[in-house]
C-alpha cells in the first residue's frame, strides 16, 4: 500500500492513477549481504539481485527506464539504496518493523512511503 504516490513529470496521469490501486507482492531471498529481489503486480514485476556494499549496473526496465550507478548499503537495521543517474537525490530505504516491510522511495523531491504485510 502506498501512502503517498509521487508526481513527478516522468510518470503520467494515466500510470499514477493505475499504481496507486496496485495490489504489490514482494519475495526476498537473503544469504548473508546477498539478495534477491521480486517485485511482481498485475501491472508490472522488477527483479534486483544485489550484494550490500558492491555498486553495480542497473538498467530499472519497467519502472522508467533509466541507467544508474546503484550502491546498497547498511545503515544499523535500514537498507540504503543510492542511485547515480541523471536525477538527484534518487534511491530508497528498506527496512522492517514487527511484521512489516517498510519502503521509502526517493527521487528529487519527492517521496513514496509503502508498506507490506509479511504473508
Amino acid at each position: 500500500m502506498c501512502d503517498h504516490h509521487p508526481r513527478t513529470s516522468d510518470i503520467d496521469f494515466a500510470t499514477r492513477k493505475i499504481a496507486i490501486h496496485l495490489a504489490q507482492t514482494k519475495i526476498i531471498e537473503q544469504d548473508g549481504d546477498n539478495f534477491k529481489t521480486k517485485t511482481n503486480s498485475t501491472f508490472r514485476n522488477y527483479n534486483l539481485d544485489f550484494t550490500v556494499g558492491v555498486e553495480f549496473d542497473e538498467y530499472t526496465k519497467g519502472l522508467d527506464n533509466r541507467n544508474v550507478k546503484t550502491l546498497i548499503t547498511w545503515e544499523g537495521d535500514v537498507l540504503v539504496c543510492v542511485q547515480k543517474g541523471e536525477k538527484k537525490n534518487r534511491g530508497w530505504k528498506q527496512w522492517v518493523e514487527g511484521d512489516k516491510l517498510h519502503l521509502e522511495l526517493t527521487c528529487d523531491d519527492q517521496v513514496c512511503h509503502q508498506v507490506f504485510k509479511k504473508k
